[in-house]
C-alpha cells in the first residue's frame, strides 16, 4: 500500500510540552493542597485530554471542585502561558515536516487530544500552517484518545484509508487511539512516557529522525 499521509500527535511528539503541562497542573492543584509527583504525571496523566485528567484528579484526591471548574482553570493557565510563550518544537520536528512536505503524494496532519486553541498557538508561533492538510483536536470529537475517534475523523477529512497512513505518537493512549482506527503507529517515548506500554506500536523509536528513517526504509519515497 502506498503511503499517503503522516499523522502527528502534538504534545510530546511535535512539541516539547509535557513538562510544562505538569507544572501547569501543579499550579492548578496548589489551592487544593494537593500535589502529584512527576512519576504520577508520567504514568497517569501524560497524553490524556484535560477533561479526563480533571475527572481523575477530582476522584483520586476527593477534591472539593467540579470537573468543569478544574478544566477551566487548567485552560486559563495554559492560555496565559501561550500568550507570551510557545511550546518549543521537539528535536527533529522541523526536519521531518520539511521532508514530508517535499513528498508530492504525502499529506501531513495533526491528530491530538489537546484543545484547538493550544494547537493553533503552536502552528501560529512556528509558522506551520502550510504543512498540514487538516488538524483534528479535542474540540472536534466526542471521545478523545485513547478512543480512535480523532484518527477516524482525520481519515474522513483526508479521504484516505487507514492502511494509507502512519501515525506518530509518544504515549500509550495515543498509540491505542491510532491502532484502534487501524493505523500503523510508530511510538517515540519521551521522559514523561518512557514507562508506558507500547506493545501495540509497530516500532518504538528514539526520536523523530529515527521515525523518518524508519518510514524511508519501509516505503518508496522521493528524495
Amino acid at each position: 500500500m502506498v503511503l499517503k499521509a503522516i499523522l502527528f500527535d502534538h504534545d510530546g511528539t511535535l512539541v516539547d510540552s509535557e513538562a510544562v503541562h505538569y507544572q501547569m497542573w501543579l499550579e492548578v492543584l496548589k489551592p487544593y493542597g494537593v500535589s502529584i509527583s512527576s512519576e504520577q504525571y508520567m504514568q497517569i496523566y501524560s497524553g490524556m485530554p484535560t477533561i479526563d485528567n480533571a475527572r481523575d484528579l477530582v476522584e483520586r484526591f476527593q477534591l472539593n471542585a467540579a470537573v468543569d471548574d478544574l478544566v477551566t482553570k487548567k485552560l486559563e493557565v495554559a492560555h496565559a502561558y501561550l500568550e507570551d510563550n510557545a511550546f518549543p518544537l521537539m528535536a527533529g520536528a522541523q526536519n521531518i515536516l520539511n521532508y514530508f512536505q517535499r513528498q508530492p503524494t504525502i499529506q501531513q496532519a495533526i491528530v491530538t487530544g489537546a484543545g484547538a486553541r493550544i494547537v493553533n498557538a503552536t502552528v501560529r508561533s512556528h509558522q506551520l500552517a502550510a504543512y498540514f492538510a487538516t488538524i483534528v483536536s479535542y474540540d472536534d470529537v466526542e471521545q478523545s484518545k485513547p478512543a480512535p475517534d480523532c484518527y477516524l475523523l482525520a481519515l474522513k477529512r483526508l479521504g484516505l484509508k487507514a492502511e494509507e497512513c502512519i501515525a506518530i505518537e509518544d504515549t500509550e493512549h495515543g498509540v491505542a487511539a491510532a491502532v484502534g482506527a487501524g493505523i500503523t503507529c510508530l511510538a517515540i517515548p519521551n521522559a514523561q512516557s518512557q514507562g508506558h506500554d507500547f506493545s501495540k506500536a509497530t516500532a518504538v523509536l528514539p526520536n523523530l529522525a529515527a521515525a523518518q528513517a524508519w518510514i524511508q526504509q519501509h516505503y518508496h519515497l522521493v528524495g
